[in-house]
């Protein structure tokens, strides 16, 4: 009996017929609309999959001309040359510092003012809610002055703490207004009969609100984070020394050079879009668990 070689079973599994629950399936608008899919996935994947290939390329391949897209001879050069020949691992903690804290000081506030809005009563409450959106009206390059100029008098130019609360005052209007959607979502009977039931408002909010407001509060902590990470302008202007600036302004400073190192730029970007792309893909579930969830039950 003939023995068959690996590319035989694959050439041979590539010409079987497929299964006629598949082809049934496979109408042309299906097949249209398949094909449409995986064009706008290339197209959206194509600049991230170029920064990956880029930066595993060594300096001759990244100029050659044609370009081509995969490595002829990949190296990890352009990352040992971020690390230890320039100051990005103080931009990574600089960024990783500023997007934690003011991530996790603005959704603490939104939750708190969301639910203040959706579960007490008083007086203006309702302008409170539509006036939280009043600063996206003007676009950052406009309060960018004001800002400096306040924090300069108040002596946090140059300073963690004053880049954190810029952060926040810009997030924090939308995460409220994104949290109380939530919190509206949420039956007031559910809190209302935990508390019948014997649990203080502290405990209903604790074990009964807030895990069905979860995919909300996840969701604000993903806009708060990557806004924050991605901030080039209230950063480059409120932190000026070189020690304390962030991944934005410190990569955009290696455009400075003489000679542009795009081998070292797109190594940067990957380092930059890692953590990003980590904490989306692991708040992921949590949504999807959080939207499928129903709130009450039968």
């Amino acid at each position: 009996m003939r023995r068959k070689t690996p590319s035989s079973m694959v050439l041979e599994a590539l010409t079987l017929p497929l299964p006629k629950a598949v082809t049934d399936h496979l109408t042309p608008r299906r097949i249209l609309l398949l094909g449409v899919a995986f064009f706008t996935i290339l197209i959206a994947a194509f600049p991230l999959l170029w920064m990956v290939s880029t930066s595993l390329k060594p300096a001759r391949e990244v100029l050659a001309w044609p370009p081509y897209f995969l490595p002829k001879h990949p190296t990890l050069e352009n990352f040992w040359r971020l690390f230890s020949q320039t100051n990005f691992l103080t931009y990574f903690k600089n960024s990783i510092l500023c997007a934690t804290l003011s991530t996790l000081l603005s959704v603490s506030i939104g939750t708190m003012g969301g639910y203040s809005l959706t579960r007490f009563r008083y007086w203006g409450r309702e302008k409170i809610a539509v006036l939280s959106l009043l600063t996206y009206m003007f676009p950052p390059i406009v309060l960018i002055i004001p800002f400096f100029i306040l924090f300069r008098a108040l002596g946090l130019v140059n300073s963690y703490t004053g880049l954190i609360l810029a952060y926040v005052s810009f997030s924090l209007p939308f995460s409220v207004w994104l949290l109380r959607a939530f919190f509206l979502s949420i039956p007031l009977e559910m809190e209302e009969a935990a508390m019948v039931d014997g649990a203080n408002r502290f405990q209903a909010v604790v074990y009964i609100i807030m895990p069905l407001a979860l995919p909300g509060i996840i969701a604000t902590s993903i806009f708060t984070f990557i806004v924050a990470w991605n901030d080039y302008l209230f950063a480059r202007i409120l932190m000026g020394h070189e020690e304390l600036k962030t991944l934005p302004v410190g990569v955009q400073d290696f455009f400075n050079m003489a000679v542009i190192d795009w081998g070292l730029i797109m190594a940067a970007g990957m380092m930059i879009t890692i953590p990003a792309l980590v904490f989306f893909i692991s708040s992921q579930k949590y949504l999807i668990e959080g939207w499928g969830a129903g709130a009450v039950k039968g």
